[in-house]
């Protein structure tokens, strides 16, 4: 509890004491002039002024801004003229109990901003350089990347890189939601606001702070409730035109019968006071964005970031859920599992001398003439970082004179061309060799083939194979749990090896052999499919992931092992990469809907037959009282409850 929680505990229970004696004392007839003015109005203005004064006071300034119908307008008028017509015990309990209601919005709201607030913990005070032999304490803003920055046991890691000496286990708990410590030793990548365990660390940095996983999740969590759901904009919107239309209601309730009826205008004034204190639309103001506060906070734990309650919302609707293959169901760690040379290779170029891969180095033995292809390929890579190039260039195993090799040129969607020691090589797909008419021997092998060619002549192909990402079939089986309609596959692999993929993971659909603009148009597609009030989410993690992330009616990203570009485009962000999330995710956003509409016409229903009840003077101001302390204490727990989503 916050200071100034348990300041407004005290005056509560202070005022509590109070009321209760003023009370005792009035109904046993001991003091039966406290009922009365002006005696009764002044001791009970006391207590009165101590438990509302702050009310009254935001009353008075939001008026001076001319900002007159809220909620405070509303306890101020309904208790002033409790007052005026000598409800003295009733004008206090109505602001007794209200604050009691305030007390009670307060602490559920810092319950739900905790586990966000947690994250806020991620951000690191300080980074270790190494000088002359000495560790100085800088600010993370001002290291730059390529420095080494060392980690000591128990700090947080203030900036992302990779370890280049010692080993350790690091707690990733506060980004990913993960209580089991992950080992790190040199050449692991480590993020930033993550906690080093036990061993010192030297790491090169790799992103300027500004850059850091850390500071983009800061902005992400900092942002996050300025993105309101479309319930969130109706109530808003709703608050706006219903409180001047019931503080006009009271008014002409207080001022027409008495006129028209003639006399009795202290019965009336009551009804109206009556009608304005179950009016207050606290229940609704207070609940309704509590309740998606406390999604996104049960979401948060778990490891996953939600970026505004518009998406949480949009995730409640869900039906289809498409996925990019590489590095979101796959894990993307490629391997070269076959090559095959054409006939005569070990004739056609000449043998670099190395056939036999040495056994130590763990790489697999070649033939002489599958070692040209591999050699052709790798060279032909040399330049590009992509998983499949990396790959091939980890297969061949030597370092490579990249002066050998000129006019590169990437032909989207197919592969490169570029002269290698002179000669022309091709390194792409199938398309890329029929484009350049060049004749080839279709691989049928599973895996993603790469065909190369040398001076037009098919030289042979190597198979590529990537595994399926743990956890990715459990994801798919527990999504078509919770709901979800379709799931479906975009993949820039080959149809058999794509269909493969499909098949282990019960897929509904696959589309394989996509161009890289593909995947937007088939997104678009899809999304044409789509009947109205249903949306469909994207899952991916590459760069090239980011427009379709945009598109799509819910972007989600990884937040490991993903790219900038794709968490800065996503919508919800998997902060450990697991998939599995997705359907947890789907499952919080389902019970907060349901929570904050639960709210909605429990609010809206007790106070229409309360309402209705004080305008025809069956009500009195205690009914008044629970109908609106009551009913928004109720709805308050009630949005609680999306906090501990399991």
């Amino acid at each position: 509890m916050t200071e100034k929680q348990k300041k407004m505990l005290a005056r509560i229970l202070v005022t509590f004491v109070l009321f209760a004696g003023l009370m005792g004392a009035q109904h046993s007839g001991s003091a039966p002039w406290l009922g009365r003015f002006p005696a009764g109005f002044l001791i009970y203005l006391v207590p009165y002024l101590l438990i509302g004064y702050d009310i009254i006071w935001k009353a008075a300034r939001n008026i001076r801004r001319g900002q007159v119908f809220d909620e405070n307008f509303l306890m101020m008028i309904a208790t002033f003229g409790a007052f005026g017509v000598g409800e003295y015990s009733e004008a206090l309990a109505v602001m007794l109990f209200y604050q009691v209601g305030e007390l009670f919005q307060s602490y559920a709201v810092n319950r739900s901003r905790q586990s966000i607030a947690d994250m806020m913990n991620i951000c690191p005070e300080y980074a270790n350089i190494e000088e002359d032999g000495q560790l100085v304490q800088v600010d993370p803003d001002d290291v730059e990347p390529g420095d080494i920055i060392v980690i000591k046991a128990g700090e947080r890691i203030p900036l992302d890189g990779v370890v280049t000496e010692g080993e350790s286990m690091i707690d990733t708990a506060a980004l990913t939601g993960e209580s089991v410590p992950r080992k790190a030793s040199a050449g692991d990548t480590v993020i930033s606001g993550c906690v080093n365990g036990s061993g010192t660390l030297k790491v090169q940095v790799t992103k300027a702070f500004e850059d850091s996983t850390v500071a983009k999740i800061l902005e992400l969590v900092e942002n996050a409730g300025t993105k309101k759901a479309k319930v969130e904009n109706f109530i808003t919107r709703f608050a706006r035109y219903y409180t001047p239309v019931v503080t006009i209601g009271a008014a002409l309730l207080a001022v027409i019968p008495p006129l028209v009826l003639g006399g009795g205008w202290g019965e009336w004034i009551q009804r109206a006071c009556i009608f304005l204190v179950i009016s207050c639309p606290c229940a609704l103001v207070i609940s309704v964005p509590l309740g998606f506060f406390g999604g996104i906070g049960a979401a948060s734990k778990i490891g996953v970031l939600v970026k505004g309650s518009n998406f949480l919302e949009a995730v409640a609707e869900m039906t289809t859920i498409v996925f990019d293959k590489t590095g979101t169901l796959t894990k993307g760690e490629f391997k070269v599992t076959e090559v095959s040379a054409a006939a005569g290779m070990e004739n056609r170029f000449d043998a670099d001398g190395n056939a036999e891969r040495n056994a130590e180095n763990g790489v697999k033995t070649w033939s002489a003439a599958e070692e040209q292809v591999l050699r052709l390929a790798a060279f032909g890579e040399g330049y590009s970082n992509h998983p499949i190039s990396n790959s091939i260039k980890e297969a061949y195993g030597k370092t490579l004179d990249l002066n050998l090799v000129s006019d590169v040129e990437e032909i989207a969607g197919h592969g490169i061309q570029a002269k290698v020691e002179g000669r022309t090589v091709l390194v792409g797909n199938g398309r890329l060799l029929a484009k350049k008419g060049v004749a080839f021997a279709e691989c049928r092998s599973m895996g993603t083939v790469v065909y190369v060619a040398c001076d037009g002549v098919f030289a042979g192909t190597i198979v590529i194979s990537d595994t399926i990402k743990e956890g990715a079939k459990e994801a798919i089986r527990d999504m078509k749990q919770v709901g979800v309609k379709k799931c479906v596959m975009l993949s820039g692999d080959r149809k058999e090896t794509a269909e493969e993929v499909a098949r282990e993971l019960g897929l509904d659909e696959v589309h394989a052999e996509l161009l890289p603009g593909d995947k937007v148009s088939k997104v678009e597609e899809l999304l044409k499919k789509q009947p109205d009030k249903k949306r469909l989410a994207f899952v991916g993690d590459g760069i090239n992931d980011a427009p379709v992330l945009t598109r799509a009616d819910i972007g989600i990203a990884m937040g490991s092992m993903g790219s900038d570009a794709a968490i800065e485009a996503a919508d919800v962000v998997l902060m450990d990469d697991d998939v599995r999330k997705i359907a947890s995710v789907v499952r919080i956003s389902r019970k907060t809907l349901r929570i904050v509409k639960q709210n909605i016409v429990f609010a809206l229903g007790v106070k229409a037959l309360v309402l209705l009840l004080g305008a025809f003077g069956a009500a009195n101001m205690w009914e008044a009282v629970f109908a609106d302390v009551g009913v928004s204490v109720i709805a308050i727990l009630n949005s609680m409850r999306a906090l501990k989503t399991k």
